[in-house]
């Protein structure tokens, strides 16, 4: 299969997972309730004609742009903004291996993207590359050590991994920067399951 072949063939399936995506989110606005529409409606003169909310674009519109956005990485591997964009788009559709081939190309432009760093660390992590992922996460961390999210991240890395030891260090480090996280309960409890399960 040729390069321009297999680029057609990964087109055709975000095309076909963006159509999905349209379709089900077309259906769902039409079983909102009429009252959103109303509300749109409530402050305009009574012989004003109905405004429609919302501005769903039409699936040929979205794949001509997922097109563009995957082209203009692949034609300017130079250019960091569009490796990241060619990364979401790969993520939001599940396709991680693309996802990191982006990302891995975003970080070899800015090694410094704290921004880069992170989304590796999520993509490693919903792909089950947990030590990959814990890597990254690690990583994001020498650039803001004090950052929450990331801390959260890389203790429910640890947890998947089931590595009790650096879970339950990084559950510590989560609580010294932030105590009121609603997700430590959550955390501790999975850290003593782990550790009863040992």
């Amino acid at each position: 299969m040729t390069r321009e072949n297999l680029l057609f063939a990964i087109i055709g399936i975000l095309f076909g997972f963006i159509v999905g995506f349209m379709f089900a989110s077309t259906m769902s606005q039409r079983s909102a309730p009429v009252a959103a529409s109303t509300a749109d409606n409530r402050n305009l003169p009574a012989n004003h004609p109905q405004v429609q909310s919302g501005d769903s674009k039409n699936p040929q519109q979205v794949f001509a742009e997922v097109q563009e956005a995957i082209s203009k990485a692949r034609n300017e591997p130079n250019n960091f903004e569009a490796q990241m964009k060619a990364a979401e788009l790969y993520y939001q559709i599940q396709r991680y291996d693309q996802a990191i081939e982006f990302l891995l190309k975003a970080n070899q432009i800015k090694p410094d993207s704290f921004e880069a760093a992170v989304a590796l660390g999520q993509v490693n992590l919903e792909a089950a590359h947990y030590d990959t992922a814990e890597k990254w996460y690690k990583a994001a961390l020498m650039k803001k050590p004090d950052d929450k999210g990331v801390l959260a991240s890389l203790a429910f890395t640890a947890l998947q991994k089931g590595d009790a030891r650096k879970a339950k260090e990084a559950i510590e480090n989560l609580e010294k920067i932030d105590p009121s996280n609603e997700d430590l309960q959550q955390f501790r409890e999975k850290l003593a399951n782990l550790k009863s399960g040992e």
